[in-house]
Parts: C-alpha cells; sequence; structure tokens
C-alpha cells in the first residue's frame, strides 16, 4: 500500500470481499450477458434469413444470404460497438461512469426489440431495418465495455481486482451459450408442432412459415436481460475514484466509500489536492505517452489481433460445422431444422470450449498473473489453428471429431487468455481521469479487428471453399503469433493498487514493459560501445 495514496482509495484496495463486491459483478456482468447475447444470436439465424429472403427459384437450392448482405447482417453490429466504445468511453471519464451507465441498457434493449419487428414489403427493407437496429444495438454493447471494465476496476480491491474484472466479462461465455440454448429451445418447440407435416425437398415448401417468426424472437430476447438489470445500474453510486480524482471532492468519495464498505474514512481534501496537481498532464501529450504509451501501444494492438481471429470464429460457425459434420447440408434439411442443428452445435462448442476458458482466467489471473496467461492463449490458438489449416482436407473428410476438438480448444485458449485479458488490463493500466477513455481506444480496436473478421475473413468461409478457409485458417494463425509479440508491450498488473500502477499514488507509474526494458538496455548498450 502506497502512504501516499488516499485513505478512501486505501480502503477500496484493502477491503474484504464481500456482497457488494458481488453485486457489481452481477450488474456488470449482466450487461455483458445482453453483450454476447445480442452479438452472436444472429450466427443462429442468419441461414434461415437467407432461406426466407433470397429464395432464387432458378436455382432449385435453399436460399442464401450474398455474401456482401451476409456481412452486413453478422458485421453491422460490430461497426456500431466500435463508436459506442468511443463516445460512451470518452463520457465516462467525463460525465461519470455511473451518469451514462444506464443509457446503454436502454439503448440496448429498445433496438433489440426494433430488431425483431424489422418490417418491410421486400427483401431489401426488411434486411435494411434490421441493420439499422442492429448497429445502433451494437452502439449500445460498445458502451458496455469501457464502463463496466472502469466501474470493477475501480470498485475492486488489489488483491481480487483482476478475478472481479475477469468474472465480469465472463458472463460473455454465459450470453453465447444462452445465444445458442435460446434458438435451439425456439426452433425445437416450433419443430415440434410441425413434425405432422412431412420434410419436403423443395426449397419453398422446406422453408415452413413459422420460421419468420422464430428470428424475430430470438432477436427481440436481448431486450429482457438488459430490462431486468437497468434498476440496478441506477442503484449504484459512483466510483470513489472518480469523485475524488476527476471530480475533486474528497469527502462526497468518503462519504460514499464509507456506506458501501460500511468503515468511517477519511476525506483528506489537502492530499488530494497534490495528488490532482501532480497528475494534470493529457491524453495527448509527451508525459502520457511516456508514462503509457508502451501500455496503450500494447492494448489496442493485442486486442485488435485477437478480435480478428476470435469474431472470426465465432460469426463463421455456421459455415465451419457442415465441415465438422455437425450439422447437414442445407439441401437434407428444413429451415427450422437447419436453425435447430447450427444452434445445438453452438451450444457445445459454448458448453465444452468457450465457457469453460472463461472461468479458467477467473480462478488463475491472480496466481498465473495477466501476462502469462494472454501469452499463452496466444501461442495455444496460433498452434491449433496452424494444425487445422494445415491438415484441413484430412480433417474435414476422415477426422471430423479431431476437428471439433481442435476447434473447441481454439476457443478455450482464447478464453483462458487474450479475449478476457486484453479486457482486464486497460481498466487497470491507465490513470483515472483516462482509464474509460483509454479502455475504450482499446477496445474500439479490438472492433477494428472483429469487422475484419466479419467482413473479410468470414467472406473466405461463407461459400465453404476448402482454399479459402485454409487460408483464412493459417491467417489467423499468424495474426495470433503477431499478438504474441505485442504483449510485450504490456505490463503484469496483479498484486498492485490502480494508483501504484499509474504513478497516481505520487511516483510514476511502477510497471515497465518488456518493450521498455529492451529500448533501455540498447540504450545502455550502445553507451557502453
Amino acid at each position: 500500500m502506497s502512504s501516499s495514496n488516499l485513505a478512501v482509495l486505501n480502503a477500496l484496495d484493502t477491503a474484504r470481499t464481500q456482497w457488494y463486491h458481488a453485486t457489481a459483478v452481477i450488474i456488470a456482468g449482466m450487461g455483458f450477458f445482453t453483450d454476447a447475447y445480442d452479438l452472436f444470436c444472429i450466427s443462429a439465424v442468419s441461414k434461415l434469413l437467407g432461406r426466407l429472403y433470397y429464395y432464387d427459384p432458378t436455382t432449385g437450392t435453399p436460399g442464401k444470404l450474398p455474401t456482401n448482405v451476409n456481412n452486413a447482417v453478422t458485421g453491422v453490429a460490430l461497426v456500431g460497438t466500435l463508436s459506442g466504445q468511443l463516445v460512451f468511453g470518452w463520457l465516462g471519464d467525463k460525465m461519470g461512469r455511473k451518469n451514462v451507465y444506464g443509457l446503454t441498457l436502454i439503448i440496448m434493449a429498445i433496438c433489440a426489440i426494433g430488431s425483431g419487428i424489422s418490417f418491410g414489403s421486400s427483401a431489401k427493407s426488411v434486411i435494411g431495418t434490421l441493420c439499422f437496429f442492429r448497429f445502433w444495438l451494437g452502439f449500445g454493447i460498445g458502451g458496455d465495455y469501457p464502463l463496466s471494465a472502469t466501474i470493477m476496476s475501480e470498485y475492486a480491491n488489489k488483491k481480487t481486482r483482476g478475478k472481479f474484472i475477469a468474472a465480469v466479462f465472463a458472463m460473455q461465455g454465459v450470453g453465447i451459450i444462452f445465444a445458442g440454448l435460446v434458438s435451439l429451445i425456439l426452433s425445437g418447440i416450433f419443430l415440434a408442432g410441425y413434425r405432422a407435416v412431412p420434410f419436403s425437398r423443395d426449397p419453398i415448401l422446406s422453408t415452413q412459415p413459422q420460421a419468420d417468426f422464430l428470428w424475430r424472437i430470438v432477436l427481440m430476447l436481448g431486450a429482457l436481460p438488459a430490462i431486468l438489470t437497468y434498476y440496478w445500474r441506477t442503484k449504484m453510486p459512483e466510483t470513489g475514484r472518480y469523485t475524488a480524482l476527476i471530480e475533486g471532492n474528497a469527502k462526497k468519495a468518503a462519504v460514499d466509500m464509507g456506506r458501501v464498505l460500511d468503515i468511517d474514512i477519511q476525506d483528506e481534501p489537502d492530499k488530494l489536492s497534490e495528488i490532482k496537481a501532480s497528475n494534470s498532464y493529457q491524453l495527448l501529450s509527451r508525459e502520457f505517452f511516456d508514462r503509457h504509451g508502451y501500455h496503450l501501444i500494447g492494448t489496442m494492438s493485442t486486442w485488435f489481433l485477437l478480435d480478428i481471429a476470435f469474431y472470426s470464429q465465432n460469426l463463421t460457425q455456421k459455415d465451419i460445422f457442415p465441415a465438422m459434420g455437425l450439422t447437414k447440408p442445407a439441401v437434407d434439411v428444413s429451415a427450422l431444422e437447419e436453425v435447430y442443428e447450427t444452434s445445438l452445435a453452438m451450444f457445445i462448442v459454448a458448453l465444452l470450449g468457450t465457457f469453460p476458458g472463461y472461468w479458467f482466467t477467473v480462478f488463475y489471473i491472480e496466481s498465473l498473473g495477466r501476462f502469462f496467461i494472454q501469452l499463452m492463449g496466444f501461442i495455444m490458438m496460433s498452434a491449433f489453428m496452424l494444425i487445422m489449416g494445415i491438415f484441413y482436407e484430412d480433417l474435414k473428410e476422415h477426422k471430423k471429431w479431431l476437428f471439433a476438438l481442435l476447434y473447441g480448444l481454439t476457443f478455450f485458449f482464447a478464453n483462458f487468455g487474450p479475449n478476457s485479458t486484453t479486457f482486464v488490463l486497460p481498466a487497470e493500466l491507465f490513470p483515472t481521469r483516462l482509464r474509460s477513455t483509454c479502455h475504450a481506444f482499446s477496445a474500439a480496436a479490438g472492433k477494428a479487428g472483429a469487422m475484419i473478421g466479419a467482413f473479410v475473413v468470414q467472406s473466405y468461409t461463407v461459400d465453404e471453399n476448402v482454399k479459402k478457409i485454409k487460408y483464412a485458417l493459417l491467417t489467423l494463425s499468424f495474426t495470433n503469433m503477431l499478438g504474441v509479440c505485442f504483449t510485450f508491450f504490456l505490463s503484469e498488473t496483479k498484486g498492485k493498487s490502480l494508483e501504484e500502477i499509474s504513478g497516481e499514488d505520487g511516483g510514476r507509474n511502477s510497471t515497465s514493459t518488456a518493450a521498455r526494458r529492451l529500448a533501455s538496455w540498447q540504450g545502455q548498450h550502445r553507451e557502453v560501445i
């Protein structure tokens, strides 16, 4: 503990784990549950949209979304997410974390419902309306990233801060599971009422009329957890760090956090003035770059590289599943059966591969550290994708279950790895008055990578072309190895207070990066020469 830090911040750093920590995880985590459900449920129903709105009678096969339309439907929410991250991240530092925290849920709830009631008299109008609402849905989702991470990091104590931030993010895994589960249950219900009608290979007859209700209900249900969580977000107090270090109100911070922790805390206005005076540098300044430039490069680049692979995996599952033998060809199943099979495969992969990885990070992040977990995850993802890329034809034709295992392991090590740590580290490395903004920059870089996955990589897999899928897997293996390299721009933060990490406690930030140490060594080496 730094003796030069404020009493209210020391109290937060050393507080025993108690009910308010769990409450904060649940409130923030439900936002990420909603985020993941809304972003990934589209994968379960996008093929259905093709059957409903893009059937071409001249082909004699089930309808399919054109590549550009498929990319727009699955990727437009990512564009909105990137925009929302930047806007709400900046607002979180300027207006307060709490003041804009509930607004993100309102936007998400309205736009999830709007996505489901997308209207129009033609395929173009329905898909256009859907893309409009999913853009603004993504905008609300984007705000959750910097705000949830920042709020949780500023509430937590320093010994378990990584666990709590990772637990918030782990709710993304639960959301992905429910995206598959809800689609699975609803398509199963519709199928149960349609079993009496024999399956027809006619592309029109095989697309049951209930299918149009199915995708709308799946999308609209994303509004439910957002609505349920809104009240509790409005009741959360502003974080003590924002109140003290940004608003400059030491007394209010002491009172608010004293009430939360059930202890008496000194307000120390004189010490607060000294801390604020020594930390007045701006984001676009030489001092910020000297203190945190390597960190910002590291958090932005690693999140960018990770999301190219992570979102490519998630959004192209529906096209990879047939290659693994988890789903049947479209011509052999009805529309509802195709959704059912895709949802079942999506649920199994999420339950056995995606979900455990998140919670392994929660359990081991304080013992293994953020740096090691991120490095290990990138290396393992790269290795598994390399194997799948090199031996794709053999795995696809003769070893489908081995292919499925390798595919699941890439999800496991994405989440027991950089998908979790890239969310945690930007919430810890930067000073309070810039924390939400820097997290937003990092997350937005990630969504830029996700957009490459949605608009570029997905174009290589949507037609199930063997050579293109091989090329995509090998490329993703390479991007993961780049992630290994850029991880060395980051620092280990476990066991330290936020002010000790950022240098707000009166010293310079104590977390040097491997890249900074290398630069220092090179400078000394030149002097010797």
